[in-house]
């Protein structure tokens, strides 16, 4: 049995098109595969607290008093490393990561359970053996010529990922939500078939 941990960033609800679209995927996911779990992390409906003085102090100590502090973060981290799959959904908030998003990224990155430094070896990544699988949307179209320059989302999500040791890493972009209907139709439409040929190919 596979499990999929799903996060949501999306601050919007009802109108949320990336949510919209993992809803999609989710439910053919589970058309093809339905005995698989299914780890949903709403970090919007159930905001994780930024780090603290406290968090960080204990993700280097051992006492237990200390260590308290790192319970969430030690919830969040055993929940990616018990999945198979990732997928999140998430919009573009000035050019980048929602900050909920972001929350949820540095809890999980630590040394030691996630990645590991060697100084002859350098950067290792520790979350090995998965897929992510990454739906975005935007206000704009981020793929005219002039517009990708100020794409931090996507790279920034492969990079960390790859980082942490996932490197293979699907991107389902959704465009121009709030300016270009034509190109939001033509991204949703491509999104769709993306995620249909891939659930296809999987199984």
């Amino acid at each position: 049995m596979t499990k999929l941990l799903r996060i949501d960033a999306s601050s919007r609800i009802k109108h949320s098109h990336s949510r919209q679209m993992a809803d999609y995927f989710q439910k053919k996911w589970l058309a093809n595969n339905p005995n698989d779990e299914i780890i949903l992390r709403d970090i919007i409906k159930n905001p994780l607290p930024h780090l603290t003085d406290e968090t960080i102090a204990g993700f280097y100590s051992e006492q237990p008093a200390m260590k308290a502090a790192t319970a969430l973060s030690d919830q969040l981290v055993k929940e990616l490393m018990l999945a198979d799959v990732l997928l999140i959904s998430t919009p573009m908030y000035n050019f980048s990561v929602p900050s909920a998003l972001k929350a949820w990224i540095d809890h999980i990155v630590r040394i030691g359970y996630t990645f590991n430094f060697d100084p002859d070896k350098g950067y290792e990544g520790l979350v090995t053996g998965k897929k992510a699988y990454i739906i975005t949307a935007c206000g704009a179209v981020f793929s005219d010529e002039a517009m990708i320059p100020l794409n931090f989302l996507e790279p920034y999500l492969k990079t960390l990922l790859g980082f942490l040791g996932i490197s293979e890493v699907e991107f389902f972009p959704l465009e121009g939500t709030d300016s270009d209907e034509a190109a939001f139709e033509r991204s949703k439409k491509a999104a769709m078939e993306k995620i249909d040929k891939l659930l296809l190919e999987d199984n």
